[in-house]
């Protein structure tokens, strides 16, 4: 028995029928000069990374142990100097202390909005999660209970940005633009780093002083530029996405300009205090070697989302990105059209994990969310979405949202594990076609 009928063996072990499997391979046969072009876009990113290391002079001391107040420690001032290096920035605040993207970004905003400012979203609506944070949705601490002015300008249908109406809608109070560069639970593209460039470019133009955010979760060295690099004044993110390589257990970070970076650090802790304290508590060894790592990892997260569109665009569903297009984050957005399809690929996605493979994910109300969401992941860091997962909302046009996977052997056992279970729920045919279903 040679290697591939070994793998296939596997495979089968695993619950994959033959004839997903080979259609599988078919596919993946295809795709072998799009991942090159993924495999040379990581080396550059890794150089990137490893030079920034060198630049702030890491060394073995960066990993000791800092408790307390955290004064002199140095690896946590270490790391935020290499942040600021690979992001081409002033200043970085990296801290575990950040517990997610979310929080990061209500970071950001709190530090840097005052009553009376108008916070100007021009990706149309935000994030879910972010709008509690805003204040578009009534939660307790919001921005509005402080006085800040939210509006937003709505995208154009096909997903670009509505120039004229974010002229038009650029005042005397606008204080901060943000865009997402990701798609967040929405089916529309993702942003290029050159579009946000363009954007940005723009909105300078009309009113320079004006401080433009990006939310740069999922999309973390899946190009060759950040959006630093195209004139973001901050870019924030979270560890447990792109940048932390599946290591950081925990962890944000805000790089930008460094009088913002320090607006951020006083938010974080308290006035006067702003970054000299918050101690790393361990975690800096896992910092640096998931920053390390990030670029491989994200290039095997690219292959399986790129796989993922490739399949599902094969059985006629929809797919944002789809298969041939360029990718500018980790996120493959599938539409079924039924809650039927959405939580039977999740259920793939899950058994497919090395850690609760044999949990059976459910729908449930998630805080932060207008409907209920279905979210499987078996991962080492709990809510890591670099690591192999699928969520969405079960809501129209029922779509799954699908990211990460450490390895892209992985990503790819996945896809194919979520293919079976739709073949054994009956809603994709032993022939490879969607059937039609009816909603839950």
């Amino acid at each position: 028995m040679d290697i591939s009928q070994k793998i296939q063996k596997l495979y089968e072990q695993t619950g994959i029928s033959p004839e997903v499997h080979d259609f599988g391979e078919k596919i993946e046969k295809t795709l072998k000069e799009r991942f090159d072009k993924i495999d040379k876009m990581a080396e550059l990113n890794q150089l990137k990374v490893i030079h920034a290391m060198q630049e702030a002079r890491v060394n073995a001391e960066c990993f000791n142990y800092a408790s307390g107040y955290g004064y002199n420690d140095f690896g946590r001032d270490t790391l935020e100097k290499v942040y600021a290096n690979v992001f081409h920035t002033e200043d970085a605040l990296v801290r575990p202390q950040i517990t997610c993207g979310t929080h990061a970004l209500a970071l950001t905003l709190s530090a840097n909005l005052r009553p009376g400012d108008e916070l100007l979203s021009i990706a149309g609506k935000p994030y879910d999660t972010l709008e509690e944070v805003i204040g578009i949705r009534q939660s307790t601490g919001s921005l509005a209970e402080y006085g800040v002015i939210y509006n937003q300008v709505d995208l154009l249908p096909d997903g670009s940005f509505d120039f004229d109406s974010i002229e038009k809608a650029i005042g005397e109070k606008t204080k901060l633009i943000t865009i997402q560069r990701s798609k967040g639970y929405q089916t529309r593209p993702s942003f290029s780093v050159d579009q946000i460039g363009e954007a940005i470019a723009f909105v300078k133009k009309i009113k320079p002083e004006v401080i433009c955010m990006v939310d740069n979760c999922y999309g973390e060295f899946v190009e060759e530029k950040e959006p630093s690099d195209v004139g973001a004044d901050l870019v924030v993110g979270s560890l447990i996405k792109n940048p932390g390589g599946g290591l950081a257990p925990i962890g944000g970070y805000v790089a930008g300009r460094k009088d913002l970076i320090e607006q951020c650090a006083y938010r974080l802790t308290s006035p006067g205090l702003g970054k000299e304290v918050g101690a790393s508590l361990g975690v800096m060894q896992s910092f640096y070697q998931g920053l390390f790592l990030a670029p491989t990892v994200v290039a095997g997260a690219l292959k399986g989302a790129i796989f993922a569109a490739n399949v599902y665009e094969r059985l006629g569903c929809g797919v944002v990105p789809n298969g041939s297009e360029s990718r500018h984050d980790i996120i493959q957005a599938i539409t079924f059209g039924t809650a039927q399809g959405v939580i039977s690929f999740c259920k793939g996605i899950q058994a497919a994990a090395p850690v609760d493979s044999f949990v059976t994910p459910e729908p449930w109300d998630m805080p932060g969310y207008d409907s209920q969401v279905i979210m499987a992941a078996g991962a080492f860091v709990q809510g890591s979405s670099i690591e192999l997962s699928a969520d969405g909302p079960i809501k129209p046009p029922y779509a799954v949202y699908f990211q990460g996977g450490l390895t892209w052997y992985h990503a790819k056992l996945g896809i194919m594990m979520a293919l079976q279970k739709l073949v054994d729920a009956g809603i994709v045919s032993t022939d490879f076609q969607v059937q039609n279903v009816t909603d839950l």
